[in-house]
């Protein structure tokens, strides 16, 4: 009899390492810049409570799938979450529903896994200092993932509000991954970026969290927050000066403030950005030298969501995890 299983937040976090997801959204990467995959621009709904997201994709040879998320800011005041989401995987081949995984963990888990990514293929190879932007739960994971594949020596967390980029870092300072590395709560953004050589902006804002006389020259930048026309946290200098990498260059034409404004100002040229899957399979298309500041700007597409959930629910059918709901 078919049957749906269903993943909680800790199952995701507990069959899915970080080093594992960033294996699978490289291959997801490289299926989307190889027209492997399909992947629609994604639905936006506003309401008066926030906005409301649906992100189909389909991944030749690897799986089909939907994202329905939600942003709704004043969620924490009710006690719950600001991003909630649930995927659904289907079988590619009969269009069965085969599992549903909680949404808002693999959405940080796959949006670490790309900074990952970027970061291994952009960042210098020494790069230990991070200035990190936000101290939500998609920092967390932001975090994590940097830590994963560099050998971290100090991080500067800022957000505007003391208390939580304290409590950030004393959050941070328990991590196993972090691996003896020293953890600052900024006073400033000035003090958090300055020397830094891998940047980390996972922020909601809608004008740059950094000013661009701060960045040093061969920085890496992953810029993670801004996912509409609207918002940016990357200024229109620093975009002027990167090489620009993008998840998916369609995407990021629709989405991607900080790049689509900076167009807009004249400091950048979409002939310029390539998609982060060209450089799975050609390094040379990205940093050419140790002086140059490089930037990967996400905004997210189904094909990450597919690739972790479908890793997610093989190992929980392997270990019996999971609630599996008959489905007819």
């Amino acid at each position: 009899m078919p049957s749906l299983r269903v993943l909680s937040a800790a199952e995701v976090d507990r069959l899915v390492p970080m080093r594992d997801a960033i294996e699978a959204v490289r291959k997801a990467f490289r299926s989307l810049s190889a027209g492997r995959a399909r992947v629609p621009l994604r639905v936006h709904l506003d309401t008066s409570a926030g906005t409301a997201l649906w992100m189909p994709g389909f991944v030749e040879g690897l799986g089909l799938g939907v994202k329905a998320v939600t942003v709704f800011p004043r969620n924490p005041a009710r006690g719950l979450p600001t991003i909630q989401a649930a995927v659904l995987v289907q079988d590619p081949d009969t269009g069965t529903p085969l599992g549903l995984v909680e949404g808002a963990s693999l959405t940080a888990l796959r949006t670490g896994a790309a900074t990952g990514l970027a970061t291994d293929l952009l960042a210098r190879r020494e790069a230990g200092v991070v200035a990190l932007f936000g101290c939500g739960g998609q920092a967390r994971r932001q975090l994590e993932a940097v830590c994963t594949v560099r050998a971290v020596t100090q991080v500067r967390v800022y957000c505007p509000t003391p208390s939580h980029r304290e409590a950030f870092a004393d959050w941070a300072r328990q991590q196993p991954w972090l691996q003896g590395a020293s953890v600052f709560a900024a006073p400033s953004s000035e003090a958090a970026v300055r020397g830094a050589e891998v940047v980390v902006t996972a922020t909601p804002s809608h004008q740059p969290v950094f000013a661009a006389s701060d960045l040093g020259s061969g920085a890496h930048v992953n810029a993670i927050g801004a996912f509409t026309p609207q918002m940016r946290e990357v200024p229109a200098e620093v975009v002027g000066r990167a090489r620009v990498v993008v998840d998916s260059l369609e995407a990021a034409r629709a989405e991607a403030g900080d790049l689509i404004q900076a167009a807009a100002e004249g400091a950048f040229d979409w002939g310029r950005a390539v998609e982060l899957g060209r450089l799975v399979d050609d390094p040379s298309l990205g940093r050419r030298g140790p002086e140059e500041v490089t930037l990967f700007k996400s905004v997210g597409v189904a094909v990450q969501d597919v690739a972790v959930g479908v890793l997610a629910l093989r190992r929980a059918a392997e270990v019996g995890a999971g609630v599996e709901v008959p489905w007819t």
